[in-house]
């Protein structure tokens, strides 16, 4: 009998952060790594950060985006009116607890380097203009969905936006109900797959494959070159 491939169960969203309310919890730098995550992606997100001890990295980025924060352990109250949490700090029986209190109170909570406690994880992310592409894998390795993100990010072109600011004018312009813009949309835009394309994106599949293939050779043998070291 064939096992049937375990597939990711994840459901992929895009939220509006900027109508929302999100507490940081950590001021070191994996704060910091979240921080600079949450403000490429929102720049207008609406956050709030607490920590015993916030690094001097931590408190520019406050003071450049004008975050409010308060520099001292993460107290229940801190939930209130907050939709989102992210727990950024090394000590993990706190961050149970912490994440324990989210729940409890229904909010959304993302724990560091604790997948099996969070309730969404923050994936690799490509963005080229308004193109967005959300990469994960389910938490089993961010390093393969951090080399898919640079890969993808060589491949898809700069002129990306050109291209859907286009397909906006055109859209706009087409005439009928809903079903029938959908089928003129995908009749202009089945250039891309034709036939006269199917070899270079044969091509850019085989380099993506090949790619991926190295990556995991090069995780493996560091693996056993480490083995051997030690």
């Amino acid at each position: 009998m064939v096992e049937t491939p375990a597939k990711n169960p994840l459901f992929p969203i895009f939220v509006k952060l900027h109508t929302l309310n999100l507490l940081l919890v950590g001021g070191g730098y994996v704060a910091l790594e979240k921080l600079a995550t949450l403000l490429i992606n929102s720049p207008d997100a609406k956050i709030k950060l607490v920590a015993g001890i916030i690094s001097n990295d931590v408190h520019a980025v406050l003071k450049e985006h004008n975050i409010p924060f308060e520099e001292r352990d993460f107290e229940v109250r801190d939930l209130e009116d907050v939709d989102l949490a992210i727990v950024a700090i090394n000590d993990g029986q706190i961050s149970s607890k912490i994440a324990a209190a989210c729940k409890e109170r229904k909010v959304l909570t993302n724990v560091a380097d604790q997948p099996a406690i969070c309730d969404f994880y923050l994936g690799s992310v490509v963005q080229k203009g308004n193109l967005k592409i959300a990469i994960s894998t389910n938490g089993k390795s961010p390093t393969i969905a951090k080399r898919i993100k640079e890969m993808l990010n060589e491949t898809i072109p700069d002129e990306m936006e050109d291209l859907l600011n286009n397909m906006q004018r055109i859209r706009n312009g087409l005439k009928g109900d809903f079903t029938e813009k959908v089928k003129q949309l995908d009749a202009i835009t089945s250039v891309l797959i034709d036939n006269k394309n199917k070899k270079s994106v044969f091509r850019t599949f085989l380099y993506m494959l090949s790619y991926i293939i190295a990556i995991l050779f090069l995780m493996i043998a560091g693996y056993y070159i480490l083995s051997a070291l030690l």
